[in-house]
């Protein structure tokens, strides 16, 4: 399927591995020319190099946190005109409701809520003047079904699908799409974290760890970034221009929900 995005222009946020990185491979695959983040100056080098070499588009490369106030002024500089915008950021770590301060509940935030509505608040307008315009939001699954251990994430991200439940209504009229994708576990750095919490929780094995979460899955095992990358580009392309502030799961059928 031709995706109608060749020649398009995407900022990536924390694409230097793990979903993000699928996102950028998917679009890179596609046509698009990318600017990509990460935390991690080598890290990002080299997968930018390595979408280069596969996919012969050109790659802007912005080392930063792009949770920071000058981390996003930083890929926005570099950015410029975007057609694609897909944010992501790490999630909070995972604990109880009584240990859990203020200030935990602002890092997460800052961090889950306000920095894609920033980047989108930066970009939104270039792109409705245009008449085109693609956001992506790669939230959770616990948007759909919470998750006890990670209520920071949930509030966080919650709070974040409120917020594009409304204003993707208000900027369709002029050709522009914001849909969240919501990503069950995967085999990424952030599945290594949850499962070693797991680990030191519960005094077993990593392997035993993931074994007991990939029983939950009914689809017994856990997802990769290709394919959330896929889902990523999809909803990016020509093809998904109806769809229009939705939350997809990417789960392996792991939200137990009939809707």
């Amino acid at each position: 399927m031709d995706l109608g995005l060749s020649g398009k222009r995407a900022l990536v946020c924390a694409s230097s591995k793990g979903l993000g990185r699928g996102c950028a491979e998917a679009l890179a695959a596609a046509g698009v020319t990318l600017v990509l983040n990460g935390r991690t100056p080598e890290t990002l080098a080299q997968t930018a190099a390595a979408i280069r070499d596969t996919h012969g588009v050109e790659v802007t490369e912005v080392a930063a946190d792009v949770t920071t106030e000058n981390g996003q002024a930083a890929v926005l500089e570099a950015a410029g005109d975007l057609d694609i915008l897909v944010t992501n950021a790490g999630g909070p770590p995972p604990g109880m409701w009584s240990d859990w301060t203020r200030d935990d509940f602002i890092a997460a935030l800052d961090a889950n809520m306000l920095t894609p509505i920033t980047l989108m608040k930066a970009v939104l307008p270039a792109m409705m003047e245009r008449g085109w315009g693609r956001v992506v939001n790669i939230t959770s699954q616990s948007v759909k079904a919470p998750i006890p251990a990670l209520g920071l994430s949930n509030a966080a991200r919650t709070g974040l699908t409120g917020y594009v439940a409304g204003t993707s209504r208000q900027v369709a009229p002029h050709g522009v799409t914001i849909n969240n994708i919501l990503p069950g576990i995967h085999a990424t750095d952030r599945a290594v974290s949850l499962d070693t919490g797991v680990v030191q929780s519960q005094g077993i094995s990593m392997a035993e760890a993931r074994a007991r979460r990939e029983a939950t899955i009914p689809a017994r095992r856990y997802g990769t970034a290709e394919e959330f990358g896929a889902v990523c580009a999809f909803l990016c392309s020509s093809q998904a221009a109806f769809i229009v502030g939705q939350n997809i799961l990417v789960d392996g059928g792991a939200t137990n929900a009939t809707i």
